[in-house]
C-alpha cells in the first residue's frame, strides 16, 4: 500500500490485482485542491434507498414477460469488469412494458441496472440512446427511445462520465459512512445518489462542525492512502470472519465491499477498485430530519471540482456586486439586507402618507345614493394590503360612508368592502354574495370584507353587481 503525503496526492491507478488477503497497487501522484464550500440548493435528487447495504445480487430467473419465451440469465458483465465501456451481446428478447416503453433483453450486458443504491446507467446499443435500465422479474431490460436497429447482434456503447461518476460517488459513501461510523458510532440508514449532490442520512439527531471535518479528514486520509477497494462473494457461513458495518439480510449470495482495515460491507454497486480514484470528498451542510435523523450533503471526486469552479464563480460576482473582499461578503450582505429593510419601512410609510390624502379625495368626491356617501373605484394591479389600508382610512375619517373597492390583474379580480359604523349593511354578505360571479373565496365581518377570484368577468360588471346589491339593501330600510 503506497501512502502518500496529506494535502499532495491524486491517484491514478494503472494497474491492479485484487486478491482475498493481498493487494498490489501502482500509483502516480499529482496535487488534489481540498477546499471548503457551503450550498445554497436547489436540488434536484435522485432519491435512493440503501439497497446496497443488503448485500444480495438476484442473477436473472427464466422467467420472462417476453411473449412467453425463456431466456439465459444474464450475464453481468460490470460486475467482471466495472471498466468496460463497449461490449458486443445478442438479442435475447424484446417487448413494451405496461407504459409503453421500448426495451430489449440481451444476453449479457455492461448497462448497470438501478439498485445497489446505484442510479443506472445510459449509453447506446447499436446508436440508439438507451435511457433506463432495469432488472423486472428476473431479466435486465434495456429501454430505448425507438426501435433497435439490427436483428440479433447489438454493439452496447456506456456512457462512461456518467458510469464512473456513479462510482465515485458510491464508494465516497462507503468511506465516508465508514469514518462516521468507526469514529463517532454514527450510522448510515439511507444513502442518495442525485444529480448534482450526494446524502447520507444519519441515525443522530445532532452534528458539531467539528464532528463534521474529524469526518471528512479520515476519508479523505483513506483516500489519500489509495487503499484497495475489493469485492468478494461470500456465503453465510464466511461472514464471522469480517466486521460488516450493517448485518446483510439474505443468506445466500452475498456480494461484499471491502476497505481492508477499515469498512466491510454488502453491496451490489459498481465501484472503482482503489479508493484513490475517488479523489477527494467534501461534506457541504446537514439538516436536521424527521424521527432523530440528521441528512448529511456531499460530493465526491469531479464534483468537488465543480463545486469549487461554481462556489468561486458565485463569490467573484458578490465580491463585485457589495464591493468587498471574500472573508467580508458575509458582513457586507448582513448589512444590505438590513438597509433594505430600513427602506422598505420608510417605503411603507410614505405609502400610508399618500393613502391618507388619498383617502381625503375620495371622501370629497363621494357619491350620494339613499342618503349615503358611496366610495367606489377600481385599480389597475394594486395590491389587496393598500386596498385595505384606503378602506380603512376612508371609514376612520368619514361618516355615513360605504366603500367598494376592486383591483383587477390580467386574470384576477380582488375586492374590498368596508364602512362606517352608523352603516347597518354587513360587508360581509355583500362580498359572500359578490364572489361566485369570479369564482372566488374570501370573507371577513360586519364592517370589513374581502375576497378574490378569477376575471371570469369584467371589474366594472362586478361593481355594478356591488351597487345593485347595495342599491338594494339601502333601500330596504
Amino acid at each position: 500500500m503506497v501512502v502518500l503525503a496529506p494535502l499532495l496526492a491524486e491517484v491514478v491507478t494503472e494497474s491492479a490485482q485484487v486478491h482475498d488477503i493481498s493487494a498490489q497497487v501502482v500509483t502516480k501522484s499529482a496535487q488534489i485542491h481540498i477546499f471548503t464550500a457551503q450550498v445554497v440548493t436547489n436540488l434536484d435528487l435522485i432519491s435512493i434507498k440503501l439497497d446496497c447495504d443488503r448485500g444480495r445480487i438476484k442473477e436473472p430467473t427464466n422467467e420472462s414477460n417476453n411473449k412467453g419465451a425463456n431466456h439465459m440469465p444474464t450475464k453481468k458483465l460490470y460486475y467482471q469488469d466495472q471498466y468496460l465501456q463497449s461490449f458486443t451481446a445478442n438479442l435475447q428478447g424484446s417487448g413494451k412494458d405496461d407504459q409503453g416503453r421500448l426495451y430489449v433483453v440481451l444476453d449479457q450486458t455492461a448497462f448497470y441496472p438501478t439498485g445497489g443504491g446505484q442510479p443506472h446507467d445510459t449509453g447506446t446499443l447499436n446508436g440508439v440512446n438507451v435511457y433506463d435500465v432495469e432488472e423486472v422479474d428476473g431479466e435486465i431490460r434495456h429501454y430505448l427511445e425507438e426501435p433497435a436497429k439490427g436483428d440479433h447482434t447489438f454493439i452496447g456503447e456506456i456512457d462512461w462520465e456518467r458510469r464512473f461518476d456513479h462510482m465515485q460517488q458510491h464508494a465516497g459513501q462507503h468511506i465516508l459512512s465508514a469514518a462516521f461510523d468507526n469514529e463517532f458510532g454514527l450510522k448510515t440508514v439511507s444513502f442518495h445518489l442525485g444529480t448534482e449532490l450526494c446524502s447520507i442520512d444519519l441515525e443522530t439527531a445532532n452534528l458539531t462542525d467539528e464532528e463534521a471535518a474529524q469526518a471528512e479528514a479520515i476519508a479523505n486520509k483513506i483516500i489519500l492512502e489509495n487503499r484497495p477497494l475489493e469485492t468478494k462473494w461470500v456465503t453465510e457461513n464466511e461472514l464471522a470472519a469480517y466486521s460488516l458495518r450493517k448485518a446483510v439480510s439474505v443468506t445466500d449470495d452475498i456480494r461484499l465491499v471491502i476497505i481492508p482495515e477499515f469498512d466491510y460491507n454488502g453491496c451490489g454497486g459498481t465501484h472503482p477498485d482503489s479508493c484513490g480514484q475517488v479523489q477527494s470528498i467534501k461534506i457541504l451542510h446537514w439538516e436536521k430530519q424527521k424521527k432523530q435523523k440528521l441528512r448529511v450533503y456531499f460530493v465526491c471526486g469531479s464534483r468537488v471540482l465543480q463545486q469549487l469552479g461554481a462556489k468561486h464563480q458565485v463569490t467573484q460576482q458578490l465580491t463585485a456586486t457589495l464591493n468587498a473582499p471574500q472573508k467580508k461578503l458575509d458582513e457586507a450582505a448582513d448589512k444590505a439586507l438590513q438597509q433594505i429593510k430600513e427602506h422598505e419601512k420608510t417605503i411603507d410609510t410614505l405609502k400610508l402618507e399618500l393613502i391618507k390624502y388619498e383617502a381625503n379625495a375620495f371622501i370629497e368626491h363621494a357619491t350620494f345614493t339613499h342618503d349615503r356617501n358611496i366610495v367606489q373605484a377600481i385599480f389597475q394591479d394594486r395590491p389587496m394590503r393598500e386596498l385595505q389600508q384606503l378602506a380603512k382610512q376612508i371609514t376612520m375619517n368619514a361618516t355615513n360612508v360605504l366603500v367598494l373597492l376592486i383591483s383587477e390583474t390580467d386574470n384576477k379580480l380582488q375586492l374590498v368592502c368596508s364602512k362606517s359604523d352608523d352603516i347597518l349593511v354587513n360587508m360581509n354578505d355583500l362580498v359572500q354574495q359578490t364572489l361566485p360571479l369570479i369564482n372566488g373565496k374570501g370573507g371577513g365581518n360586519r364592517s370589513t370584507a374581502q375576497g378574490g377570484g378569477d376575471k371570469a368577468i369584467a371589474a366594472e360588471q362586478v361593481m355594478e353587481a356591488l351597487m345593485n346589491q347595495v342599491s338594494s339593501k339601502l333601500s330596504d330600510r
